[in-house]
């Protein structure tokens, strides 16, 4: 079992991408395919034949402003018990004042033992998603098993060097199973995790709640509580909570919850609370 932490890779990405002279398709430079999987002879000696095309635009290169200002809200956790890894994120894509979608899919299955938490810009996250998956594929394909959860942090990260300093945004946390074993390979491993803006809220309550001996309905309920206290004080993250459970036997989604309900859940124990007064 293991968690990755991946930070952003954001700066200057889509200025001044093509001319009509001069057009750069992802994947493709002038008939050339520079994306192609890597080869990679074991898992520890993982260095992706991996070149930048010509003419992609550099963070030297004059930024063009956003015709507005762009405000991102998300809130995503996992941590490592007994019974697995449980991840779990809110939903609420917002952009700038607005939520753009209430009902955005912020983690996302990589193959069969690995899911993604992702914040930032939801297309980049999406985009880098499947190019991850895609090479997980390729190298179960060549070597007949899966790459560790650290080595496919160690693989996204090498994939996204090349566009440091560039506007990517990209945050992702890897959470999946590895044999019972945890791998720190390409990564910052850590038992348990919150990123994004909503982080420091959700961090309150899994200090003081994450223990090794949980059970799964106790991790669940602390993660739920987690996500709430998040969206209760960050008004970019809110709507759902969705949450993932990886075990040996691959990862579960479990049903979508919306977080009024943990809402109201939240006024009846404050209702239900004893009050004391001093006369």
């Amino acid at each position: 079992m293991a968690l990755q932490d991946l930070c952003n890779f954001k700066d200057i990405f889509l200025d001044s991408i093509a001319t009509e002279q001069s057009s750069v398709t992802f994947g493709k430079n002038n008939g050339r395919n520079y994306m192609s999987g890597f080869a990679m002879p074991s898992q520890d000696s993982m260095e992706p034949t991996f070149s930048l095309p010509i003419g992609l635009p550099l963070s030297s290169s004059h930024s063009v402003p956003l015709p507005f200002p762009m405000s991102h809200g998300t809130t995503t956790l996992a941590f490592i018990f007994q019974g697995g890894v449980l991840a779990a994120a809110d939903t609420r894509s917002s952009c700038s004042g607005l939520v753009a979608c209430p009902a955005a899919q912020k983690i996302l299955p990589i193959h069969s033992h690995l899911v993604g938490t992702t914040s930032g810009t939801s297309a980049d996250c999406a985009l880098w998603k499947r190019i991850l998956a895609r090479e997980l594929r390729l190298y179960q394909l060549r070597h007949g098993r899966r790459l560790s959860t650290g080595g496919a942090a160690k693989l996204l990260s090498h994939m996204l060097q090349p566009f440091k300093g560039t506007e990517l945004c990209v945050a992702a946390t890897l959470c999946g199973w590895d044999g019972g074993e945890m791998d720190g390979h390409g990564g910052k491993e850590m038992d348990c995790l919150s990123t994004a803006v909503g982080s420091p809220y959700a961090y309150s309550v899994l200090d003081q709640g994450v223990q090794w001996g949980l059970t799964v309905q106790e991790a669940v309920s602390i993660a739920r509580e987690a996500v709430f206290r998040a969206t209760y004080r960050d008004a970019y993250s809110g709507n759902c909570v969705d949450l993932y459970h990886i075990t040996s036997k691959g990862w579960t989604r479990r049903n979508r919850e919306d977080l009024k309900e943990e809402y109201y859940r939240e006024k009846e124990r404050q209702r239900q609370k004893p009050c004391f007064y001093n006369l």
